[in-house]
């Protein structure tokens, strides 16, 4: 099953349960269509469990991007970056935001709900948003690189 072109799926652990409340709702009245995979309560969880859930389901093409929240961003993007076909970036400031998408072609921004409050979290998001991989820059071989440790990953398991 394929996804609308624009639409994000989200995923949380408790600790990234409002921040990613927050940035759903706010997708939401930017017109994106959002899947949201939980967390949906404030019970401890394994947040590996949800980046994996949410990364296979970015590796499949079910969806171009995706957002994750926990503590820090840091367990949840190390998790994602597992998954074969997956580049999940920590996103704070501007110019991460931006280079995550324009430089590595991160379809999976991450953030960290005691690391960022929610203002600057929707400007971030804003700017991982409207920012493009470019195919063909001079950060396509580097990209290159990155999905041909994923095919011989794929090609030894």
């Amino acid at each position: 099953m394929t996804e609308h072109k624009n639409a994000i799926i989200m995923g949380a652990d408790n600790l990234g349960l409002p921040l990613k409340n927050t940035l759903r709702d706010y997708l939401i009245e930017l017109g994106y269509p959002v899947t949201d995979i939980g967390v949906n309560d404030d019970k401890p969880v394994n947040y590996p469990e949800i980046a994996v859930k949410l990364a296979e389901r970015v590796a499949a093409g079910e969806f171009s991007r995706g957002i994750l929240v926990c503590g820090t961003g840091i367990g949840m993007a190390i998790t994602a970056n597992k998954i074969a076909g997956v580049r999940a970036a920590v996103i704070h400031d501007p110019y991460s935001a931006e280079r995550a998408r324009a430089s590595n072609d991160a379809q999976i921004a991450a953030f960290g709900a005691l690391v960022i409050g929610p203002s600057a979290a929707k400007k971030m998001l804003d700017i991982w948003l409207a920012s493009e991989f470019v195919p063909g820059s001079r950060s396509q071989p580097k990209v290159d690189l990155i999905n041909a440790l994923d095919k011989k990953r794929l090609l030894n398991d």
